[in-house]
């Protein structure tokens, strides 16, 4: 388990895709107060890594109370997801980011290999646990959307964390058996996308959709009563969505992407809110959120 993470980690997956205007933001990003950066190989084709990579060494190296975790993705080309393109993405991943060593780093949406094929011998987990041995990765973890393929992973029992996205949040409960299963083993936990990728924050930039997919009109109707009930209660729906995530002690940081400084603003802002504890009770008085789009 990683030890004294920041209730909240800024993700990454949007920097990069802005040219000549994310290279101030990633410096922002590093000089936040909130110390924790979740990044992926794969994130706007390596810049992402490549950005945070810059302004770590604008700054003459990562500062010590700074963490950047981040994942290994398939082959951009091929789709091959082996030992050698973990170690390769590994190794692309540090070159860019400018670091030997990484606290963290996951095995990402292995969507186009099996569980099987995986955890097989000369598979990419392998490659992340020859990674540990070896000392240039502290934690090992399974980062995915799924959640049947995200389990059954856990249920191998060789991971150090889980990062689960948009399946545990103020309107969805979908992530309780992975949230269930990572606790049994002690697990550190990251929950991602706590706002449903915009819909529970406050502005939805991607209409009314719900984790990128289409909701049914039962879902959409209970995000309308959970934005009234915030509208009753003087309470921003993105703080609420957010704080629904730190109460949760099965979690242990929550992942919240920034795409602009005005937005890591903001995030600041929700993150420091303070909700009246009767809201919660009010909350669940909607009852039980109707099933989510996802999965």
């Amino acid at each position: 388990m990683l030890r004294d993470l920041a209730p909240v980690t800024i993700g990454t997956s949007g920097l990069g895709k802005r040219p000549g205007a994310d290279a101030s933001l990633a410096a922002a990003l590093l000089s936040s107060p909130l110390r924790q950066l979740d990044t992926s190989n794969n994130y706007a084709d390596g810049a992402s890594e490549r950005l945070i990579g810059d302004a770590i060494r604008a700054l003459g190296g990562l500062p010590e109370d700074r963490r950047v975790f981040s994942k290994g993705d398939q082959d951009p080309v091929t789709g091959v997801f082996d030992g050698e393109r973990m170690r390769r993405s590994f190794e692309e991943s540090t070159e860019r980011l400018g670091l030997e060593t990484l606290p963290l780093y996951q095995l990402h949406d292995p969507y186009t290999i099996s569980v099987a094929e995986g955890m097989a011998p000369g598979g990419p987990v392998e490659a992340l646990i020859r990674l540990r041995e070896e000392g240039r990765i502290g934690a090992i973890g399974i980062a995915a959307g799924t959640i049947g393929l995200v389990e059954d992973y856990i249920r191998t029992d060789v991971f150090d964390a889980v990062l689960t996205h948009n399946r545990f949040t103020v309107v969805n409960r979908a992530a309780e058996g992975i949230l269930r299963l990572a606790t049994e083993r002690g697990m550190t936990v990251f929950n991602a996308a706590p706002f449903g990728a915009g819909i529970l924050a406050g502005d939805n930039f991607r209409g009314a959709t719900y984790g990128y997919a289409e909701p049914s009109p039962a879902f959409l109707d209970h995000v309308a009563a959970f934005r009234r009930l915030c509208a009753e209660w003087g309470v921003e729906p993105a703080t609420a969505a957010l704080h629904f995530s730190l109460r949760e002690p099965r979690i242990h940081t929550t992942v919240v992407g920034v795409n602009s400084t005005t937005r890591l603003a903001e995030l600041q802002d929700h993150l420091t809110a303070v909700i009246d504890v009767e809201f919660w009770d009010a909350l669940d008085a909607l009852g039980e959120p109707p099933a989510p789009p996802t999965d």
